[in-house]
């Protein structure tokens, strides 16, 4: 069959080369896909033909879970490993993805489990290098280093482990197929062989995938579609923290975050979270303490401001851990409904801790921390703001409000301000603002 050309960001599939994609309108994402100049008749084996049956009447057990023997990590994955399934998890290089494998390895050989670590891009001698920095004593994890595909099957086949790690998913191939390891062709096949691996045999696969300089995992999108469960780890570089994200998860609630800390035996979780979060206790010019809901759990933030006078003709809009375009919009409302002249300030945005949020709630906490750096004063202390912000400057109330609250509360916070529309039990601890208005008027009284 001739060559093809699919979209590395949609998946969709063409005969000739366009620089714009014709289904989604990406630019230079048109890649070619190689020939396939055989199929192993092992991996191309047609399932029995079922008949219809009505949902109601299907009778199914509960699948028992695999404690991976770290809480933060079964929290991510929706309770723990569950049979048969496949797991992507990317991050940039150096983050910590070979690292929280092996320590995992290590935790479910602890536990009697038989795990087999395949590697396509370290030696025997490396990975033996590292389990020995990580402290890796196990006698139940098997070691096999191999580009194949079709010997990783194999050995999974023969071996039957309870966890199968393959890193990386763009170092390995299929012989039969007329590409380069990496290739768009060589990533569909290898992981749709894993996958009808994984399925037939009941054996978890999680396999570590390189990201592009965008962040995503490099390949194309059909990637990500075709596994159980994705997780992203994030976090700077330099940074201890990293925090390990679930952006699909078809056996768990998505969007639930593990914390993690990078020390010299590896990653270790993080037994109080919002420490994470916050600097001190002290009330600074400029910031401001938010509450955001991350999957199933409630985390204090610290958000900081610094409104100064620019040196440019156009003054610079910063923003680390939110949208840009989220700035830009709360500014407006400030300038529109306060008269407060930003034109001529440089205004930066930090979310402490290295997280990234896209929760409504900040909205408030935002604009009380640039508030407070404009008007080169602190924010009354042990203060908490939660709402989100319309266009015209009234504050709305946002989803599980009495959770946000009730986090709050229990770290100490005796002023905490959300939306006058919010119907909320009685509570000394908190102040009901309509809009902006009055938010300027509580803090700066």
């Amino acid at each position: 069959m001739p060559n093809s050309f699919v979209c590395t960001d949609c998946g969709f599939e063409a005969s000739k080369w366009s620089g714009k994609c014709p289904n989604c309108g990406s630019w230079s994402t048109m890649k070619e896909s190689g020939r396939i100049l055989g199929k192993n008749n092992t991996g191309n084996q047609i399932s029995p033909r079922r008949k219809p049956e009505k949902i109601v009447k299907i009778s199914g057990v509960e699948e028992d879970r695999l404690s991976t023997g770290n809480s933060e990590l079964d929290l991510v994955l929706g309770g723990g490993i569950v049979s048969g399934m496949l797991i992507l998890i990317g991050g940039e290089p150096g983050i910590g993805k070979s690292t929280l494998m092996m320590q995992l390895a290590e935790w479910l050989g602890q536990q009697g489990r038989k795990v087999l670590y395949c590697s396509g891009e370290e030696s025997a001698t490396q990975i033996h290098m590292r389990s020995k920095r990580l402290k890796v004593q196990s006698e139940n994890i098997l070691l096999l280093t191999t580009n194949d595909t079709e010997h990783i099957v194999d050995s999974i086949e023969e071996e039957m482990p309870a966890l199968a790690i393959v890193d990386s998913i763009q170092s390995i191939s299929i012989g039969n197929i007329d590409s380069i390891p990496g290739s768009i062709t060589q990533l569909r096949e290898s992981t749709n062989r894993l996958v009808k691996c994984g399925k037939s045999l009941g054996v978890p696969i999680f396999m570590v995938g390189h990201v592009t300089k965008e962040g995503y995992v490099a390949g194309p999108k059909i990637l990500e579609h075709m596994v159980d469960t994705v997780l992203y780890f994030e976090g700077e570089m330099r940074n201890q923290y990293k925090i390990l994200r679930a952006v699909k998860n078809r056996f768990g609630s998505t969007n639930e975050i593990g914390l993690f800390e990078m020390t010299g035996i590896g990653l270790m979780q993080v037994e109080n979270p919002n420490s994470v979060f916050l600097s001190n206790e002290l009330a600074q010019i400029g910031t401001s303490i938010g509450c955001i809901i991350e999957g199933s759990r409630s985390f204090i933030v610290e958000v900081q401001s610094l409104a100064t006078g620019s040196n440019y003709g156009t003054p610079q809009r910063v923003v680390v851990g939110l949208e840009q375009k989220k700035l830009a919009i709360l500014l407006a409302i400030l300038e529109k409904n306060l008269a407060l002249y930003l034109r001529s300030n440089d205004v930066f945005i930090n979310l402490a801790g290295g997280i990234r949020s896209q929760d409504p709630s900040l909205d408030l906490a935002i604009i009380a921390a640039i508030i407070s750096s404009l008007k080169d004063s602190p924010l009354p202390e042990h203060s908490v703001f939660i709402g989100e912000v319309g266009l015209n400057g009234e504050i709305r109330p946002v989803s599980q409000l009495e959770a946000r609250i009730a986090e709050a509360s229990k770290l100490g916070y005796q002023n905490i301000y959300v939306s006058g529309f919010a119907r909320l039990k009685a509570n000394t601890k908190v102040h009901k603002l309509k809009d902006i208005k009055a938010l300027f008027q509580a803090i700066t009284a």
